[in-house]
């Protein structure tokens, strides 16, 4: 019993010797795979099928991650050898003495963890991509529902204001009282439209129908655009979990290392309380990263019209390098080539239509109506024709004609406005585009590569004891808070491209511009006052 107590104390002694050497003897490296230059944020593969629910339940999400920034390896000097014999020594007192904690074997022995280790959250079994969110938008969001029928509403009223007037047809009795001179005509009736009222009335609603499919086209880049900017955004909050978690592992590491140290008389109190203080943050921030993933999953589905989709894997990629952009450019070829603004020049030619439709109305339509019976008086047949038509003399359509115009002068404003917005939704996303861009260049070239080089020194500082623990601890998460904001950056930088993409527009669940029209133009081209 004494031999196994002296030989437990021999390797505890032992342990905190090869955990400092160990310590000192790894580095935090940054897997190139992690920095390596990504795809663009807008080159999505959009050639698969749409895949059902049930295809989306049965697919796994254990799916390889991107390797972890917070891998270990080991210095190649000469303290490897002696640590390599410190572990030894220390292996063969473990299994000498079955008491000896796991943790502390653990520590001298196991690295920390990677990317590809098993601890990492496991939200479901869907893993999705960008495309399968766009197919399921596209045929689910009720906004296009909404519009689809808007079009056809428009469809349809363009067709029955061009239709013409029914005839009347109707029998006439004259004289009944004295059936010697009683007269029985039969008569039909038409009214005869002039002007070519009928045909500027399709005219009127043929650019209604124009603006109407417009609208639908915009409000499928609304979609779009929002689905590829909320999908970048929950992308990179999964990523956000992943750094945090991986973190994890070490902040846990480095409580245990340093109440070890704090028992072999080697460290203080404050080292295990910063130890705990690092390790509570990063908890706390792995369940802020879960609830903001689980968030932006639930405004995702609902933006797609699929709120059954239970929270799974994300399949993408965030960018690392994206061109610089003129904006000016972007501007005009925004301006040149967005929806937003053909729905507003169609509203424009459908208010020009609409002047010629009005200065037409005053002309009168004529009604024809001919008649054939019987005079039982004379014993004859008869034959009556009847013509007639308003005349404008008070009413000319000229209030109609005010309206309509003033109606043009404000469409063309509205187009104005429209692209005064973009000008400035652009600026905005300009802000965000060059922003981000600057941020992840920086970090790439710059502060992660400074980062991981003080995290390494701090290492190597500490192994020869001229730093303290605390400064490990800060060089540490340093280099963790550089990988998040370096996330962070890569996620805005995506969002901004899939606004510019997306000719500046969002808003994919706002209240639809339902502007199909009616057919009270044809009622006007038969009231003649």
């Amino acid at each position: 019993m004494n031999i196994n107590r002296h030989a437990l104390k021999l390797a505890l002694a032992l342990s905190t010797l090869g955990i400092s050497g160990c310590m000192s003897a790894r580095q935090y490296v940054h897997s190139p795979a992690w920095l390596a230059p990504r795809k663009s944020a807008t080159e999505v593969d959009h050639s698969s099928p749409r895949r059902t629910q049930a295809e989306f339940a049965e697919e796994s999400s254990s799916r390889d991650r991107t390797e972890s920034p917070f891998k270990l390896v080991a210095y190649s000097d000469s303290a490897s050898q002696s640590e390599a014999a410190q572990r030894s020594a220390v292996s063969t007192a473990d299994n000498a003495s079955s008491s000896t904690p796991q943790n502390e074997r653990n520590l001298v022995t196991d690295n920390y963890p990677t990317a590809t280790s098993n601890s990492t959250i496991e939200l479901g079994m869907s893993a999705m991509t960008l495309g399968d969110f766009e197919s399921i938008a596209l045929s689910n969001n009720p906004t296009l529902r909404e519009l689809a029928f808007a079009t056809q509403k428009a469809a349809g009223f363009r067709n029955q204001v061009g239709l013409s007037p029914n005839p009347v047809a109707g029998y006439q009795a004259v004289q009944l009282a004295d059936k010697s001179t009683d007269q029985h005509t039969a008569f039909i009736e038409q009214e005869i439209v002039r002007g070519g009222k009928l045909e500027l009335n399709r005219r009127v609603l043929n650019e209604a129908l124009r603006a109407q499919l417009l609208e639908l086209e915009t409000q499928r880049m609304r979609v779009t655009t929002d689905i590829r900017a909320k999908f970048y955004d929950a992308l990179a909050a999964q990523r956000r979990i992943e750094i945090i978690h991986e973190f994890q592992s070490v902040t846990d590491q480095g409580l245990e290392l340093a109440e070890l140290r704090k028992k072999a008389l080697e460290g203080t109190q404050i080292d295990v309380l910063q130890a705990k203080v690092q390790k509570n943050e990063v908890d706390l921030a792995y369940r802020q990263a879960q609830v903001a993933f689980a968030a932006a999953w639930r405004e995702l589905s609902a933006l797609a019209g699929a709120t059954y989709l239970a929270p799974g894997r994300l399949i993408g990629e965030l960018p690392s390098e994206v061109a610089t952009l003129d904006w000016s450019s972007v501007a005009a070829s925004t301006i040149n080539s967005s929806p937003e603004r053909q729905v507003a020049q169609a509203r424009v030619a459908q208010a020009r239509a609409n002047i010629e439709r009005q200065i037409a109305q005053p002309i009168s339509n004529l009604t024809v109506q001919m008649a054939a019976g019987v005079d039982n008086g004379t014993n004859s047949g008869l034959v009556n024709l009847q013509i007639g038509a308003p005349l404008p003399v008070f009413n000319q359509n000229q209030g109609n004609i005010a309206a309509a115009r003033a109606e043009y002068c404000r469409s063309v404003a509205e187009v104005e406005r429209i692209e005064n917005s973009i000008k400035a939704r652009v600026a905005a996303i300009s802000q965000a585009y060059d922003s981000s861009l600057a941020a992840v260049t920086s970090y790439n070239d710059e502060i992660l590569p400074s980062a991981e080089e003080s995290l390494r020194l701090a290492e190597l500082a500490y192994k020869a004891g001229e730093t303290s623990f605390i400064q490990v601890l800060v060089a540490r998460r340093t280099y963790f808070d550089s990988n998040l904001q370096f996330n962070q950056a890569r996620g805005q930088l995506a969002r901004a491209q899939a606004l510019v993409d997306g000719f500046a527009l969002s808003g994919g669940l706002d209240a639809v511009n339902d502007q199909s029209g009616d057919d009270s133009l044809r009622g006007l081209t038969f009231s003649q006052q």
